[in-house]
């Protein structure tokens, strides 16, 4: 792909993901919607294998899907209303755009394309899809906070977390595991939607740093698989040790910075008497936290197999790039700053 056309590309994608954050009118966001995934699709088909042909087959139909239940719901409130304004939008309609928005980010049920979408990318295109693209369907659900069915969202939530956890015990596919933990922590984000809105910008926050550190690592070492993880500590030390860190973040264990979402979420759902709920979720991390010990276990104790990827990977070093170790940093320490980010 030649440097104009790429450039043109991320220039459409940002402007997209721009113009559905700052409309206020119905059409305005759903044409920002559709730029964007019209603008992700060239990125992921872009390497021409088959997995990728498929994947960006998948994704497009998926968004095509969720935009049109949109267009569909914001004319229906147009109907009800009398106006476009995403701020007006009645209970029904933002039940059913809700329900689209919640296919567009990949919580479950409506889960299932979202691993083989990012199966068949490769890293890059794989973080953006985890992070940036889940931007604009996010600043929809602020707009129209004040009518969104608490109940559906708490259960949807829930049942990404229980999910997003227990699928991803059996995969040995790097960027697989990544998906389910992204499908995982959106149930913890939708969640914080019915309690703080100021909470569900810093976890949206702290999710994107946590996993454009973990997604760039994977790129810069190479990781694909379980196996592959052995053969990182002699490729790069360094590497390994950040990607460890990050794993345990990304666990929410403290005093790392992923501990901070899922505590202050667990205390207002405590502050609100939703014990079960809380306890659900607590349980929820649990097998989250088991791959991702998992994940550092293959990569820090495991002797790999005696394979050509191991005799000769250890060749091509490796060295963390000075945005790599900035984002890594801010995975470990921004705990401190919590009370500051929240309010």
């Amino acid at each position: 792909m030649s440097p104009m056309i790429w450039a043109l590309l991320i220039t459409s994608l940002a402007t997209s993901t721009i113009i559905t954050m700052s409309s206020h009118h119905w059409l305005t966001a759903w044409l920002g919607l559709e730029l964007n995934t019209l603008s992700i699709l060239p990125i992921i088909i872009k390497s021409h294998h088959p997995r990728a042909t498929e994947a960006a087959t998948k994704y497009f139909l998926i968004q095509a899907m969720a935009a049109a239940m949109i267009l569909f719901a914001s004319t229906l409130n147009t109907w009800q209303t009398g106006n476009w304004s995403i701020m007006h939008t009645s209970t029904p309609t933002a039940t059913i755009i809700t329900i689209a928005i919640m296919l567009k980010l990949g919580l479950a049920p409506l889960h299932a394309w979202y691993p083989e979408v990012l199966q068949g990318s490769n890293m890059n295109t794989a973080m953006i899809i985890s992070t940036w693209q889940k931007l604009a369907p996010l600043t929809l659900l602020y707009l129209i906070n004040n009518n969104l069915p608490p109940n559906t969202i708490l259960l949807m939530g829930l049942t990404s977390a229980l999910i997003g956890g227990w699928v991803g015990l059996n995969q040995t596919q790097s960027r697989k595991i990544m998906a389910l933990s992204s499908i995982a922590h959106m149930g913890w984000l939708a969640i914080t939607l019915d309690l703080n809105l100021h909470l569900t910008t810093m976890t949206m926050m702290i999710y994107v740093i946590m996993t454009t550190a973990m997604f760039m690592t994977l790129n810069l070492t190479a990781t694909k698989t379980l196996t592959e993880m052995g053969t990182s500590w002699s490729q790069s030390p360094l590497l390994t040790t950040m990607m460890m860190i990050t794993l345990m973040s990304l666990g929410g264990l403290p005093p790392l910075t992923g501990f901070a979402p899922k505590w202050l979420i667990l205390s207002s759902l405590c502050d609100m008497k939703l014990l079960l709920l809380s306890l659900g979720l607590a349980l929820a991390s649990l097998p989250s936290l088991f791959f991702y010990i998992r994940l550092a276990y293959f990569t820090s104790l495991t002797a790999p197999p005696n394979t050509t990827n191991t005799q000769y990977k250890w060749r091509f070093k490796t060295t963390p790039n000075p945005t790599l170790m900035s984002t890594v940093l801010m995975t470990t320490l921004l705990l401190p700053l919590v009370h500051m980010m929240v309010t």
